[in-house]
């Protein structure tokens, strides 16, 4: 395929594609929760995390923040996810690229998690 040619997979424009990505989407959320424990853990913690930011009263700010934390969380896991599929598809021998892409992508998830354990800890220090 030379560099100005599409790929076969493209093609579907306006509300078609909408519809096709929105499938894809919903495909791609089913088979992290069925698949990746760490997603489901995630996703977890979001919905704990997100309910008790809403009940409790926190200034706006800090509880639109925390939400947003736990949400991006959420992405955070199903990239590092997507990562790990990916790196075991090419092989599932050891390689020391393949070990640094998993790790930069577990990397992410920590930086994500100290992310909102901060913006927690600056939440509640504002009750």
């Amino acid at each position: 395929m030379s560099p100005t040619e599409e790929s076969p997979f493209k093609g579907k424009t306006g509300l078609r594609r909408l519809i096709n990505a929105t499938g894809y989407s919903l495909d791609g959320f089913k088979a992290a929760w069925q698949h990746e424990s760490a997603f489901r853990q995630v996703c977890l913690l979001a919905l704990a995390g997100i309910a008790l930011a809403l009940w409790l009263p926190l200034p706006h700010w800090a509880r639109a923040l925390i939400v947003f934390a736990h949400f991006l969380s959420v992405v955070v896991e199903l990239l590092n996810s997507a990562i790990e599929a990916a790196v075991d598809h090419t092989s599932l021998d050891h390689h020391t690229l393949a070990k640094r892409a998993k790790d930069l992508g577990s990397a992410a998830q920590l930086f994500s998690l100290i992310n909102m354990a901060c913006l927690w800890a600056f939440g509640l220090m504002n009750l």
